[in-house]
């Protein structure tokens, strides 16, 4: 028993890895997957049924396993898929609470039954034994899925460090009445340890609702509490950009700023990601002058009201300006396929390229790329920040109005089109896409994206800030992980 235990510390860890089925989720825990495997990582990858299957409808190439690419290459990525609790072929996206009721109720069920699948085969197998399960901060059950099996528990969250914050101290907001109560504040807040006064409409959208017994709360609620019980915290940010607030949650969890995490390459990925056939704006873009080109998308998930879209499109008619527009089938419902204007496709002409999906990392880093009008994903920022472009903000939801203040207030390289959530009108589109596109107004935000972009590149460069955390991480999970298996060896030594 002694000689089996010494081999199964000295051999590489084994994570299974269980991203948020959404695809802003899904990208950078694939991104950081490969990655750690890179490191000397064995890892068990587990995608749900729906996002494996959507993802292999938009890339017919990928056969079924994602990761068969990068495994050729010699890194050791297995692949599993399991059912979040509705049928494959179900609308998630037109049934937000019953997709998102699933996963609270019903998804940890199918993943705890495959986890005793991995944990048992590697045992059984000779292979390398499971030592931690790194799952989506957003999900209720990883520390007790990890303590059931006796594995570290690494919490992976995706969004900003001033996001997960402000979440982790829903406790000082609600003591505070800046949430959940009748009589709320709308002052600002300034008691949030390693936040600067923040104004309550920069707060996530969850935080401004005064209904907190959404099935989103209740998974907000349950997922900050069972946050507090993992041994470790990674999450997509830099030191450099958030260093007051990642010091100050420091003080209080095992918390890492390792990104930003992109595809080794950036523009090209050795897995699929997207969840939509991606249409080739190349060609497009060669017959278009540097910086003059206004990209626009709202994301994969989040939909737009039929009144703002048609604003915006209005705008983009009177701007003159050259764009492409990422304009999903679903981006107002499922039931509504064009929402846009009649006669808009023909008023904007070959200034235009709309499609209904691409591939955002090489189109933002084609030089004609000028200006991106978003909905603030944290994703979307990132890369942006990375192809050296400025925003127009337009947050929808979630975390995309604090996205929206760090771009605008604190770093500057934005402009915001949206006014809380007011209805936006075609004269400040107009208005702000000029100011954004023009060589002389816009100089200023490009200038200043370029300055946040040189924090990202030192970041990750060898022995930036970024590259020192992933090691300690990974320093600090062997020892974790040697720990256990002394403690193991001592009780079975029956010490």
């Amino acid at each position: 028993m002694a000689s089996q235990l010494e081999n199964q510390e000295n051999q590489k860890p084994h994570a299974i890895f269980i991203p948020y089925p959404l695809q802003g989720h899904v990208i950078p825990s694939v991104h950081l997957a490969t990655d750690l495997a890179a490191r000397g990582f064995t890892v068990t990858f587990i995608n749900t049924h729906a996002i494996h299957h959507q993802t292999c409808n938009a890339h017919t190439a990928a056969g079924d396993d994602l990761f068969s690419g990068v495994r050729k290459s010699g890194l050791d990525i297995r692949y599993r898929t399991v059912s979040d609790g509705l049928p494959v072929g179900f609308d998630r996206s037109l049934n937000h609470d019953q997709f998102m009721g699933s996963l609270l109720h019903e998804f940890s069920g199918h993943v705890e039954e495959e986890v005793a699948k991995i944990v048992k085969k590697a045992e059984g197998d000779g292979g390398a034994r499971v030592s931690c399960l790194i799952a989506d901060t957003f999900f209720v059950w990883p520390s007790k899925v990890a303590k059931k099996f006796d594995l570290l528990y690494v919490s992976f969250w995706t969004e900003p460090a001033l996001v997960f914050t402000l979440y982790y101290h829903l406790n000082l907001l609600r003591k505070n009445r800046h949430f959940a109560c009748q009589d709320i504040r709308q002052d600002v807040i300034d008691y949030i340890p390693g936040v600067p006064a923040i104004n309550p409409q920069d707060t996530m959208s969850y935080l401004q609702e005064t209904d907190t017994t959404s099935v989103c709360h209740q998974i907000i609620f349950a997922a900050f509490q069972d946050v507090r019980d993992a041994d470790f915290v990674l999450c997509n940010t830099v030191q450099d950009l958030e260093n007051d607030t990642i010091s100050a949650i420091q003080a209080q969890t095992p918390f890492y700023a390792i990104g930003p995490i992109f595809p080794p390459g950036f523009t090209k990925s050795s897995v699929a990601t997207s969840l939509w056939a991606e249409s080739d704006c190349t060609h497009w873009l060669n017959s278009k002058p540097h910086g003059s080109v206004l990209y626009v998308s709202f994301g994969s998930y989040a939909h737009v009201t039929k009144t703002d879209l048609t604003e915006i499109a209005r705008g983009l008619s009177l701007s003159g300006v050259h764009f492409i527009w990422v304009l999903r089938p679903d981006i107002v419902s499922s039931n509504e396929t064009d929402p846009l204007p009649v006669g808009f496709r023909k008023e904007v002409g070959d200034r235009s390229m709309i499609v209904p999906w691409c591939h955002q990392n090489q189109v933002l880093a084609h030089p004609a790329i000028g200006g991106f009008l978003t909905h603030c994903g944290w994703n979307s920022i990132l890369e942006s920040i990375w192809c050296n472009v400025p925003l127009l903000c337009f947050p929808l939801l979630t975390d995309q109005f604090t996205n929206r203040k760090l771009v605008v207030e604190d770093w500057k390289f934005g402009i915001n089109l949206r006014d809380g959530r007011q209805m936006i009108t075609k004269e400040k589109v107009v208005e702000n896409i000029n100011r954004l596109m023009d060589g002389k107004s816009g100089s200023q935000y490009k200038a200043a994206v370029r300055e946040v972009r040189k924090k990202l590149e030192d970041a990750v460069k060898p022995n930036g800030a970024s590259d020192k955390a992933m090691n300690q991480f990974i320093n600090d999970l062997k020892v974790a992980i040697s720990t256990k298996f002394e403690r193991v060896n001592t009780i079975n030594n029956g010490f």
